[in-house]
């Protein structure tokens, strides 16, 4: 099997025997790569740093296909990210990260754009605002390259441009806002109230402005992209959901 040289995330590390540990990793150009690291727990590996959950390195991995596990042969560590563990919050948005990444890429499949959204994210966390702000840059770098971005300026039920409006219907079914929300009841499909301060904060996103929102617009826009985010990704995402619970309007 083919060395692989990569720039990589750690995203969840169990132990596999005294001495060793499995690994899934997020590799720049490689994707999630799933890893037995034989002689992890040595003295003296070639493990540099250890292997640890929401930690940035180099890996060298003989690459299997399909569901065998990869052999990881060398970890050089490059970052840490101790913000992370000095808070509560902190330690709920790093573990809604993680989260984030394992939900919605499959196995070697390469999004070095996602990767760098996941490098930025990590960097910010320490304070309640930014701890946020991680959390939803991280979900729209997702659904934007999974190809399920919402559309925020088209009416997706009227097929036409969306109008102004103080409170609109998301239609997960359409992956897109209509303007009518009280006529939505009348219809089958399953419809979201959202507040015109929550679209134009993703309109902002998807413009790539770094200006903040204040706190409440900044948590229903979290609870919003992570509501959809589960819609589109089905399956346990308790870290998320946890990290949502803790947010406050």
């Amino acid at each position: 099997m083919p060395l692989v040289r990569d720039e990589a995330f750690c995203i969840r590390v169990w132990d596999w025997s005294e001495t060793s540990q499995t690994v899934s990793l997020f590799a720049r150009n490689t994707g999630v790569v799933r890893c037995v690291a034989k002689g992890a727990k040595r003295e003296n590996s070639a493990f540099s740093g250890g292997l640890e959950a929401l930690t940035r390195g180099e890996m060298i991995v003989s690459l299997k296909p399909g569901d065998t596990l990869s052999l990881l042969t060398s970890w050089d560590l490059l970052e840490t990210f101790p913000a992370a563990r000095r808070t509560l919050s902190a330690f709920h948005a790093a573990m809604a990260l993680l989260d984030i990444i394992q939900r919605c890429i499959r196995d070697q499949d390469p999004h070095p754009g996602l990767f760098d959204s996941l490098t930025a994210a990590a960097r910010m966390l320490g304070t309640t605002h930014s701890d946020r702000e991680a959390v939803l840059n991280l979900l729209w770098s997702a659904l934007v390259e999974t190809g399920h971005l919402p559309e925020l300026s088209r009416d997706v039920r009227a097929d036409g441009a969306l109008a102004e409006a103080a409170v609109y219907a998301f239609i997960p079914g359409l992956g897109g806002f209509s303007r009518d929300a009280a006529a939505s009841t009348a219809n089958p499909e399953e419809v979201w109230r959202v507040r015109q301060e929550t679209l134009i904060q993703l309109r902002r996103l998807a413009g790539g402005e770094t200006t903040s929102a204040d706190e409440a617009t900044m948590t229903r826009a979290v609870r919003f992209l992570a509501s959809y985010f589960s819609w589109v990704f089905e399956g346990d995402q308790s870290a998320l959901n946890r990290f949502v619970e803790t947010l406050r309007t």
